[in-house]
């Protein structure tokens, strides 16, 4: 028995793949990209529990093929084009909506004929896009109006989850990430954006000033090992009682709490830009508040990490495998 993992050796793919085998499951990761010597190394001490197979999810025949050896009874589908930015959409519209929709669609289908027990879809915080108050819990149960084609397709293939399952007799759950930083960030041919807290990091090692004129923080930054784990409780709850789960912290770090956090983790790292809270416009009313993950409590999750230890694990992390990008 064995689990899948789409996008195995992307960002938030390696770290789930990673967890699942570092938890005594056995792995099959599944990437268009080979799996590199960076991820090879990041799970190297459990290399023996994971197999590594090259694959494009939008070839279902090639899928199938591929996978034809290997007995699949969950399935985690984190594989996306990331493409959030709007001129990376306008470049590449139909290949972001191809991707994450019709490559959902195949995972979809190897898990009707498989009859897998669980699909987890890798869904993402963004379809909680809109005019809210900026400090609104977000809970699973509102009404969502997503705007760009990531979030878009996000909300889209969790509805096609959920129906897929439905219409074939097996069980499906989605979860929605915030704001995940930590190792395995790059840039990949599928991801493009990269997150504050990598480019934070980059900079102190690299010796380089952050300036705080040019950065917003106020995310609900999750260390994405957390995310992981969260991620490997829903696939592994006996029952659950809802269809989507929120993943995150479930608070939002501000400017000043992620500066502090950042001297503490890295002393010596050096800002430029910085001004006192009273010299600094009002907050925005509007934008995107901290995760409500009460569900997630109730399977028996909790964070590992908040943001000062989840900066130092990744700081070590990126010393460790010479990682300074």
């Amino acid at each position: 028995m064995a689990i899948l993992v789409t996008g195995g050796t992307g960002f938030v793919g390696c770290n789930i793949v990673r967890t699942l085998a570092e938890g005594g499951g056995r792995v099959v990761s599944v990437d268009v990209a080979p799996a590199g010597e960076l991820a090879r190394r990041y799970v190297e001490p459990w290399k023996g529990a994971v197999s590594w197979v090259q694959c494009d999810i939008l070839d279902l025949n090639a899928l199938q093929q591929a996978l034809e050896d290997h007995d699949i009874t969950k399935i985690v589908h984190a594989a996306v084009y990331t493409g959030t930015r709007a001129d990376i959409e306008k470049l590449d519209t139909h290949r972001i909506v191809n991707i994450n929709t019709m490559g959902t669609a195949n995972l979809l289908d190897l898990a009707r004929r498989r009859q897998v027990e669980r699909f987890l879809y890798v869904s993402s915080g963004g379809v909680y896009a809109g005019k809210r108050l900026a400090d609104e819990p977000l809970r699973e149960e509102m009404a969502l109006f997503p705007i760009n084609l990531y979030d878009i397709t996000k909300y889209a293939c969790e509805m096609l989850s959920k129906r897929y399952g439905d219409l074939h007799g097996f069980q499906t759950v989605s979860a929605r990430l915030s704001a995940p930083y930590g190792p395995m960030e790059r840039v990949t041919g599928h991801r493009a954006v990269m997150s504050l807290v990598y480019d934070w990091t980059g900079r102190a090692l690299r010796g380089e000033a952050i300036d705080l004129s040019r950065t917003t923080p106020d995310r609900d930054f999750t260390y994405v090992q957390d995310t992981a784990a969260a991620i490997a409780t829903v696939l592994d709850a006996p029952t659950l009682k809802h269809d989507v789960y929120n993943i995150g912290r479930g608070q939002k770090v501000s400017l000043d709490e992620m500066t502090a956090a950042m001297k503490r983790a890295h002393p010596g790292v050096r800002f430029t830009g910085e001004t006192e809270a009273s010299e600094r416009p009002p907050a925005p009313r509007y934008g995107r508040g901290p995760m409500d993950i009460s569900r997630l409590r109730e399977l028996g999750y909790a964070p590992g990490h908040d943001i000062e230890s989840g900066l130092k694990a990744y700081l070590a992390w990126r010393k460790e495998f010479s990682f300074l990008d």
